[in-house]
């Protein structure tokens, strides 16, 4: 059945349909503080050379910062990382107390037991509707393979099924 394109409940349920990954984007603010939020907008652009894309609602309040940083980390978040996905998808006064991390390039988080890290270097940053796209050149990452990834599908955590 075709919804009017007004709908945007209607309109995000449907985009929901589309299974992805769940990541933790990170960065240093201007005054040298880590900040960071949970995205499912991540996505590979280009190989050669390597580039990666998320998205940014124009309405947060960390959107300058983003803009502003040299880096950013993406953090791949594992099958068992759900509480960290909820803190990050959530405001409270600050999301990494008590967190173990390193310092990645420019200083962004990375954090372990993570399925996959990429350390972006701010390439450019467009306009997209409501939100701002930025493209990043990975200058470095990491796998664990072994780790299952936390994926979201239709407004709920989902994990991958034994094969």
């Amino acid at each position: 059945m075709n919804q009017p394109q007004t709908d945007t409940r209607a309109l995000r349920n449907a985009l929901g349909r589309f299974a992805t990954g769940i990541a933790i984007v990170t960065a240093i603010d201007p005054d040298g503080h880590p900040i960071g939020l949970t995205v499912n907008s991540f996505s590979a652009v280009s190989l050669q050379p390597a580039l990666v894309l998320w998205c940014l609602d124009n309405g947060s309040h960390n959107l300058e910062a983003f803009r502003k940083a040299s880096h950013h980390a993406i953090n791949i978040l594992s099958a068992t990382q759900q509480d960290l996905s909820n803190r990050f998808a959530t405001w409270p006064t600050d999301r990494f107390v008590g967190l173990h991390w390193q310092a990645g390039a420019g200083g962004a988080p990375v954090f372990p037991d993570c399925c996959a890290s990429f350390e972006v270097a701010n390439e450019t940053a467009h306009a997209g509707g409501d939100h701002t796209i930025f493209v990043g050149r990975v200058e470095n990452y990491s796998e664990a393979a072994e780790l299952a990834p936390l994926l979201f599908h239709a407004g709920q955590y989902r994990k991958l099924a034994e094969s």
